[in-house]
């Protein structure tokens, strides 16, 4: 089912801008899918992502009160993230996943994972309690869940509406939806681990529901707004700081048949596929495309094989990647000239050509992170891009 029209018509239609440098000047929206449809842009689209504090941050530097409004301001090519809240029986709202931007006034989320508020410095976040799965061992225990959540359940209004508002300026994602990252909620990650080998049937039956659950929710979700959306998260995190979280053959088991049904039913209603994991995922990268990934994401290049150069050598004209900019170290801790040189290095591999990038904070930017700096990240994307 297709609700999307065709991509490479949908950026030359809207490209009315006057031409820049051998390409036409294209707005925030033009640019992106441009980058999306692998046809010519007149610089690197810029995009951002932030912790609420971070974004009340540039809303006060802005002058602005409403994100759409400072991503404006900022001259940002912002990829807009839509998700859906979920209302429980309670009449509690959670969201689709934490820090997916839904209002929240559930102490659990939609998988029945508990939540405790967590305040660290000028940074407020939402910590996991004990994994409300703890003890399951066989298949059978799984219907006897008490927190599946039910589709029926889901804000399809307010998403279709968010969405309908952003996407005539800038291009829209969503909903989030993940794998083996809800199963380690509801596990905890070390008996997640463990459990590959010692209940692979348990983890087929839990990551079946999992899937089931989220395909139904995106198909509905899909059938009333896809023509107001342009790209899907899918976020499972795969890599550590050094090496994967699993083995490839761990993955191909479990993940691999899952990824390839989502990535063919995205695709069916014309809509692309945003996958995030961070790490060293570079093993995987080659089976996430093969499964049909169009966009990697964050390209944490600080890590072992995830190099840029090597990357965009290996993988450039087969997926479009996302981030690079790190902020571990140089946008929180550095200087703007120590930012400036990380995004002339990333226009040099990832952007090279000009294509096949969109520039970005390398995950979210966190609480204390100078406003100098990210101003320093946008306008050099801007110079150099």
């Amino acid at each position: 089912m297709r609700c999307r029209r065709n991509w490479k018509a949908d950026a030359e239609n809207e490209n009315h801008g006057e031409k820049k440098g051998g390409a036409a000047a294209l707005n925030a929206r033009e640019r992106t899918l441009a980058v999306l449809n692998r046809e010519p842009v007149d610089r690197i689209p810029v995009d951002l992502w932030y912790t609420e504090e971070i974004g009340k941050d540039l809303r006060q530097y802005t002058g602005t009160s409403t994100d759409l409004e400072m991503f404006r301001a900022l001259g940002l090519d912002k990829i807009v993230w839509v998700f859906m809240a979920y209302k429980a029986d309670s009449g509690e709202s959670s969201s689709s996943q934490v820090g997916a931007g839904a209002e929240v006034t559930a102490t659990r989320t939609m998988w029945g994972v508990p939540l405790k508020g967590i305040q660290s410095g000028k940074a407020h976040y939402e910590e996991f309690g004990e994994a409300p799965m703890k003890g399951y061992e066989s298949p059978a225990d799984v219907e006897k869940y008490p927190w599946w959540p039910d589709p029926d359940r889901f804000d399809y209004e307010g998403a279709v509406e968010k969405a309908r508002e952003a996407h005539g300026e800038f291009c829209v994602i969503g909903p989030w939806v993940s794998f083996f990252e809800i199963y380690c909620q509801m596990r905890g990650i070390e008996q997640a681990m463990m459990d590959l080998v010692l209940y692979p049937d348990l983890v087929n039956a839990v990551l079946d529901k999992i899937e089931a659950i989220q395909t139904e929710m995106m198909k509905r979700f899909f059938t009333m707004g896809c023509k107001f959306l342009d790209l899907v998260f899918i976020s499972d995190d795969l890599g550590t700081q050094s090496s994967l979280l699993m083995s490839p053959d761990m993955w191909k088991e479990f993940l691999e048949p899952r990824m390839k049904r989502w990535c063919g039913m995205i695709h069916s209603y014309g809509l692309k596929v945003f996958f995030h994991t961070d790490g060293a995922a570079e093993p995987l990268i080659g089976p996430l495309i093969d499964c049909g990934i169009d966009v990697l994401n964050p390209i944490q290049h600080i890590c072992p094989g995830m190099e840029p150069g090597a990357l965009k050598k290996k993988y450039g004209d087969r997926v479009i990647f996302h981030g690079g900019v790190d902020n571990q170290n140089v946008l929180p801790f550095g200087t703007p000239d120590d930012v400036r040189a990380e995004v002339r290095m990333l226009m040099d591999t990832l952007g090279a050509g000009r294509e096949g990038f969109i520039c970005a904070s390398c995950h979210n930017v966190q609480a204390g992170t100078p406003v100098s700096n990210i101003i320093a990240m946008i306008e050099s994307v801007k110079k150099f891009g």
